[in-house]
């Protein structure tokens, strides 16, 4: 645990309890908000739904309870990415035989980026956030970081997502990685603060609202490698409104899932965490926020065969 996360902790401690006599994050307390519309029951351990623009939070299940958030730490990475100044997303970033290593090693998701290739910040970010790739994440982190080495660069990056968490004002988020496989955690509550903040960015935005992207890049032998990425998120295009965002899985976090959707003029930002059934969840909620009757109709949209699952 990092110096800077003890010390928000900390401050967190010393408020902790008057701040959950004025306001708990409770089903009971929402519904008597909103009688009208019953509090879902849901499976995930941990969950929240907040209204995009006023930051209010309409439903909580242990949303205060830190908790581990496997790939969805990839939020912040591509945050960190994408708030760098002057960033040139055109920019080519050469593959390196490390980052195939990285997802051999840990068993991790991919974009299954071939060494030698050079692909765009841009199409890393698409295969950090679609498919989830953890080789992807592995070169934005090597490429944005500081320092003579990849370790050091990635030990920065990650720095750098903890510092934007501190900014943010997310006391309760560490990263320990820049991928989610490590011991990133957060709460419910804090990852649907930093899903908003990432939202704001029309780059990020357009990227986790597509479904399947294809692109082309030169490959290390002089030809043209073509990539086709497919977003792990299928509650896009099975709910209707729904505009991202990310999903995560690993055995300590089980399944979670980052969501956003649109009715209307009123966006519902979610998360659920260590969920039997997260996108079930996350159509309760978003049923909830907007007053639906969707989710006992919802047919999961199918991945494509050999697509990642995350």
């Amino acid at each position: 645990m990092t110096a800077s996360t003890l010390t928000r902790r900390a401050a967190v401690a010393v408020a902790g309890g008057a701040l959950l006599a004025l306001s708990p994050l409770t089903a009971q307390a929402v519904q008597a908000a909103t009688p009208a519309q019953p509090a879902p029951v849901v499976a995930a351990k941990g969950a929240a739904l907040v209204d995009d623009a006023s930051g209010r939070t309409l439903f909580g299940k242990d949303a205060d309870a830190v908790r581990p958030i496997a790939s969805t730490a990839k939020i912040m990475a591509a945050s960190v990415v994408l708030d760098t100044a002057d960033v040139d997303l055109e920019r080519q970033v050469p593959v390196q035989q490390a980052y195939r290593d990285y997802v051999t090693a840990h068993g991790s998701s991919t974009a299954d980026l071939q060494t030698g290739d050079k692909v765009t910040v841009r199409q890393l970010l698409y295969a950090t956030l679609l498919p989830s790739g953890a080789d992807a994440a592995y070169a934005l982190a090597d490429t944005f970081g500081t320092g003579a080495t990849p370790t050091e660069r990635t030990t920065s990056f990650i720095a750098k997502m903890n510092t934007k968490a501190d900014e943010l004002h997310l006391p309760h988020t560490e990263f320990t990685s820049f991928d989610g496989g490590g011991s990133d955690s957060s709460t419910p509550t804090e990852l649907a603060e930093l899903a908003r903040y990432a939202m704001k960015n029309d780059t990020f935005r357009t990227i986790v609202k597509t479904k399947q992207y294809k692109g082309e890049a030169p490959a290390a032998n002089g030809r043209t490698r073509y990539y086709t990425w497919n977003n792990t998120n299928q509650l896009l295009g099975s709910y209707d409104g729904v505009i991202g965002i990310k999903t995560g899985t690993t055995t300590p976090a089980g399944d979670c899932l980052v969501f956003a959707a649109t009715r209307g003029d009123k966006t519902l930002v979610g998360t659920v965490l260590n969920s039997a059934d997260r996108y079930a969840d996350a159509a309760k909620l978003l049923d909830y926020g907007f007053g639906a009757d969707t989710a006992k109709s919802m047919k999961l949209r199918a991945l494509p065969h050999g697509a990642q699952r995350d």
